[in-house]
């Protein structure tokens, strides 16, 4: 079995087939080969080993990917959601010692001692020349797992999200058991998510890589993502029309909007044959809607521990309601309920070595095995929530950020599920106004990536208490009851986003 993606790019297919564009640009199959070969052989020697990527999609960002393979080098995909402390976080805890970047480095990056940051012109040529690499001479020492290629930092439940560690191996394995399972000779896929999303870049781009396909990544702003959860539908619209993908890989909230404009009279092209769905909770009622729309989606399951993707159903094999049967190379039983996944898992977790060499992952996930192999997943044993755009939260962390001053007594962040969090909160002053309330809320924003940031909220009537069945004897929400109390006032707060959405 081969275990570089560069080998099934060199020897699949003919040569002159096109297999990546970007915008007007495009790479045939030797042309991607050759560019790959060539950075390769230029990060190599710059006797770098670990490169972050910090970049919109596109073929720059694929090339680079590639290249790091083939160098054998670790590489650090950066979200560009991240806030300037979580990429700083990212890049000291990988020891990162050089970056390739199409914009401006953060300046907490840029500042920081003893970090001296050097371009390499001869990067210039190759590609983009708004692409840069840059050298950073860094202290940090970072503990890595043996044979660790990737890196890969999800949104964060936390404001230090952890660095989970991939083999080039894992990642190929993953990519070829999403080939059997789909089906699909020489797809043409369309990325929609950010590729620095381990999802996007493991079965957007090596999978149909593998099958012979094309590779569409336009920028972020040309599908119309912009941020973590900005959607602007119209540019996704337009993006979806002019490529004729075979496939899409889709959060729950893209999915619905994409349903919602098929309702009002747009029409998905057919080209399409497989839409995946993932990153949080599907409703059945969602993907039957989606399905009666002519958008094929199939619902999936998996976590970066397990290189993206444990479980998915596709067309030939599938039962709404399930998040599908286990792909080939892994087996899945559960423990007291929780949901275990054996097989190709990752090496652990950047500097923490208690965490490396684990022959499985307890998910975290409730679910169970039904006698027919098809994996249900039924919430989270932890209070962690996912965002309806795919974001994996921790409300506690952004709780501690709003009650680090006296302002606010209490608070609870809600979003699970929903396309943003909002919060309720009950003031330490009962005199302290709302303006002062939205501008502490305000400040706590300006810390926070945009994902975890509260875009609306709601002043409690009343302090949350045990009696009222809100709080544990220890003083932590009950957050089930709060929900339920309050549902009506988070649901005015979503409405409040979406009528002004609307405007």
């Amino acid at each position: 079995m081969k275990h570089q993606m560069f080998d099934y790019l060199r020897d699949t297919g003919s040569p002159s087939d096109p297999v990546l564009e970007s915008g007007s640009v495009s790479r045939s199959r030797s042309e991607l080969a050759e560019q790959v070969r060539t950075l390769a052989s230029q990060l190599k020697a710059m006797k770098v080993s670990s490169v972050a990527l910090y970049a919109d999609n596109g073929i720059e960002w694929v090339l680079s990917d590639l290249a790091c393979q083939l160098a054998e080098l670790t590489i650090v995909p950066l979200p560009l959601f991240f806030s300037d402390e979580q990429v700083l976080h990212a890049i000291s805890s990988s020891a990162v010692d050089a970056v390739i970047a199409d914009r401006e480095l953060p300046a907490a990056l840029s500042n920081a001692e003893p970090v001296d940051i050097e371009k390499v012109p001869s990067f210039d040529h190759l590609v983009s020349s708004a692409i840069k690499v840059y050298r950073l001479n860094s202290r940090d020492k970072a503990l890595l797992p043996s044979g660790t290629q990737k890196i890969s930092f999800t949104s964060g439940t936390t404001g230090k999200p952890k660095g989970v560690c991939l083999s080039a191996d894992q990642q190929v394995t993953l990519a070829n058991s999403l080939v059997s399972v789909i089906g699909i000779e020489k797809p043409k896929h369309l990325c929609v998510l950010p590729l620095s999303t381990l999802l996007e870049n493991l079965a957007g781009v090596y999978a149909p890589l593998i099958a012979g396909g094309t590779v569409i990544a336009p920028s972020l702003a040309d599908v119309g993502l912009a941020g973590s959860s900005g959607l602007d539908m119209g540019k996704l619209l337009r993006c979806i029309e002019r490529h004729q993908p075979n496939s899409l890989i889709l959060v729950p909230e893209i999915l619905n909007a994409l349903t919602l404009a098929a309702g009002a009279g747009w029409q998905a092209p057919r080209s399409l044959r497989f839409v995946a769905v993932g990153g949080g909770k599907v409703s059945p009622e969602l993907l039957a809607n989606a399905r009666d729309a002519g958008l094929p989606a199939y619902e999936g399951y998996g976590l970066s521990e397990c290189s993206s993707v444990v479980s998915l159903n596709v067309p030939a094999d599938d039962q709404i309601g399930s998040v599908g049967r286990p792909l080939p190379h892994v087996s899945v039983t559960t423990d007291d309920g929780e949901i275990v996944v054996t097989g190709s898992t990752f090496l652990g977790y950047a500097n923490q070595p208690h965490s490396w060499g684990a022959d499985c992952v307890h998910t975290g996930d409730i679910g169970h095995l039904g006698d027919d192999g098809f994996l249900h997943v039924e919430g989270r044993i932890k209070h962690q929530f996912i965002t309806s755009f795919g974001r994996n939260l921790s409300p506690e962390w952004v709780e501690s950020e709003l009650l680090a001053a006296p302002t606010l007594q209490q608070a609870v962040v809600v979003g699970d599920d929903r396309p943003y969090c909002v919060a309720l909160v009950y003031p330490r002053d009962p005199s302290t106004s709302d303006r002062e309330i939205a501008g502490w809320i305000d400040n706590v924003n300006l810390t926070l990536p945009d994902y975890a940031r509260i875009v609306e909220w709601y002043r409690l009537p009343t302090a949350l208490n045990v009696h009222d069945g809100l709080l544990t004897e220890n003083g932590r929400p009950k957050r089930s009851n709060i929900e339920l109390t309050y549902q009506l006032a988070i649901g005015d707060l979503y409405e409040i986003r979406k009528e002004v959405s609307s405007l």
